[in-house]
């Protein structure tokens, strides 16, 4: 038997996604998963120092770990004119963010390479992307960058939505927003990333077909939405795009990263490589 490492963030989606092969619904050929949950962030850095074999991360990331990992074609958290949204306790035009203080989720997120595609100069404070409302509401910042189930519940705690960064990005390209993906690491070989691949994709189509059951596993990490909402949340990213990309999705995570690179963001050009199959 093989153990093969699997790290994702503590999220509803993510659980609904890997729900079959948590609970061994689908059969693994012999090799044991064992999963880590650790925000996306962590998994960001953790992947850069190569410890996990397969790992979700952030689009934006990747860009720094091409040479080690290739991107497993599913998995996929692509938002669909919609996405991360940043907000504030007021309302504010676009042009009225340039160098205000806004609180992150991370500098290798994806939803940060979005804001900095869409507003080059403000300054970053780095906050655990679940104390992001209450450093806005407090006045730590001025603006906070929304993630995971943020996104839906901003409002109700009184917060003005300034721009939601899935819209602006289908706007400028026609294109969904790349925010996660999976990744495998190269050196387990081309028959072993092969066979992670389609356990993968047995486990989303799994979870998509029996999405009560998917659903009730999900709950236990939905941090309070309630079950209409999170089950909003996992149709948000846990859909088509999450079984494959397609022509449409790889173009889009090319085309986000080189974006990234132009505006001097991401530091060098990317190899973007997705796995066959």
């Amino acid at each position: 038997m093989r153990t093969i490492h699997v790290a994702h963030s503590p999220d509803s989606d993510d659980a609904f996604m890997f729900y079959a092969l948590a609970a061994g619904k689908i059969e693994t050929d012999g090799i044991t998963y064992v999963h880590e949950l650790q925000d996306i962030e962590t998994l960001n850095q953790r992947a850069l120092r190569g410890e996990l074999e397969v790992t979700a991360v952030s689009i934006h990331a990747y860009a720094y770990l091409s040479d080690r990992y290739a991107l497993l074609p599913h998995g996929a958290s692509m938002g669909d004119r919609y996405g991360p949204r940043l907000v504030a306790s007021r309302r504010l035009a676009l042009p009225d963010i340039r160098g205000k203080r806004i609180a992150v989720p991370g500098l290798l997120t994806s939803a940060y390479l979005a804001l900095r595609l869409l507003e080059s100069e403000f300054d970053p404070i780095v906050t655990p992307f679940d104390q992001i409302e209450d450093a806005v509401l407090e006045g730590k910042v001025e603006l906070g960058l929304l993630i995971h189930e943020g996104q839906l519940t901003y409002a109700e705690r009184g917060l003005h939505l300034i721009a939601d960064l899935g819209v602006w990005w289908f706007e400028q390209t026609g294109l969904p927003l790349p925010l996660g993906g999976n990744v495998v690491r190269k050196d387990l070989g081309v028959a072993m990333i092969g066979t992670i691949s389609r356990h993968l994709r047995a486990s989303i189509a799994y979870g998509l077909e029996h999405r009560t059951d998917a659903l009730d596993h999900s709950m236990k990490y939905a941090r309070g939405l309630d079950r209409a909402k999170a089950d909003t949340f996992v149709g948000m990213y846990v859909n088509d795009w999450t079984l494959d990309y397609g022509d449409r999705g790889r173009k889009a995570v090319r085309q986000f990263l080189q974006r990234g690179v132009d505006a001097g963001v991401v530091r060098h050009p990317v190899d973007v490589q997705f796995v066959d199959g």
